[in-house]
């Protein structure tokens, strides 16, 4: 997902939870992506879904991930995730590394809450050909992509972050064909189950709605990079309403994750 790029709402998949063994998961990490999403043709591209599997009897548990692409930060939702003690998940570019470095730095300072991963260099989707998605220009070439991402990698660690281990594309969408070679860089892609606020397009009482109405086990994304538009208020006002309702927020490793599903979805190009 990206601040210029809205992306359909779908259903979301039915995924299976994997096995308990002695009252602990069993599974600790993401499985690859489904094949029958590898082989899908070309000019399709993949939108990879997941969800956590909290432990049964748990409270209603969801991971909040939070997209920062370019632009600037917004201090509503930071400064919510803060003083509520919330962890997030946040996905940054090169770009966004560059112009914010206040707010950078105190990410930084609470790793406690705050874990920083990779969004790519420039926020080019890894998908292939000569097109644009959603107006963003794609990386083209399998060898773009693998630059996008490590040197958004470099962007981190040159911050002072440690080195991510999480990717997750512009647009959150990826030509089959680039899953592989990213998965070998050594990198989970980062799928989500809930899209709180379509590309930071929709309005905060909508956002609000929609991640005050999380199930366990959702995998939330939202975008932290547009403080001049009302979905950050929403995803302030959500994250405050989950919060009361006595939820549980989690990073995306401290529980298992079911395989990665795929929607598929004919590329816009233009």
């Amino acid at each position: 997902m990206c601040r210029q790029c809205p992306v359909p709402g779908g259903s979301r998949p039915r995924l299976t939870r994997r096995s308990f063994h002695k009252g602990v998961l069993s599974a600790s990490v993401a499985g690859p992506v489904a094949a029958n999403c590898l082989t899908e043709p070309a000019g399709t591209t993949i939108e990879p879904h997941m969800r956590l599997v909290p432990p049964p009897g748990q409270p209603r548990t969801v991971a909040l991930t939070l997209d920062a692409c370019s632009g600037a930060a917004d201090m509503r939702i930071v400064n919510t995730l803060i003083g509520l003690s919330v962890p997030a998940t946040i996905f940054v570019t090169g770009l966004w590394i560059r112009n914010n470095p206040r707010t950078l730095s105190l990410l930084l300072g609470r790793p406690d809450l705050f874990a920083l991963e990779n969004h790519g260099e420039k926020h080019l989707p890894p998908i292939l050909g000569n097109r644009t998605i959603y107006g963003l220009p794609v990386a083209g070439t399998m060898a773009a992509i693998t630059r996008e991402v490590e040197r958004g990698a470099d962007a981190l660690v040159g911050a002072g972050a440690r080195p991510p281990h999480w990717y997750r594309g512009a647009a959150a969408r990826y030509s089959p064909a680039a899953i592989a070679p990213i998965e070998a860089m050594g990198y989970r892609i980062g799928g989500f189950s809930l899209n709180a606020d379509q590309g930071a397009s929709l309005p905060a009482a909508s956002v609000a709605h929609r991640i005050a109405s999380a199930v366990s086990g959702d995998v939330i994304i939202a975008h932290i990079n547009q403080p001049l538009r009302p979905s950050g208020a929403g995803v302030a006002a959500g994250v405050t309403a989950l919060h009361a309702a006595g939820s549980v927020f989690v990073g995306l490793d401290a529980l298992p994750v079911t395989g990665l599903n795929c929607q598929d979805q004919r590329a816009p190009v233009a």
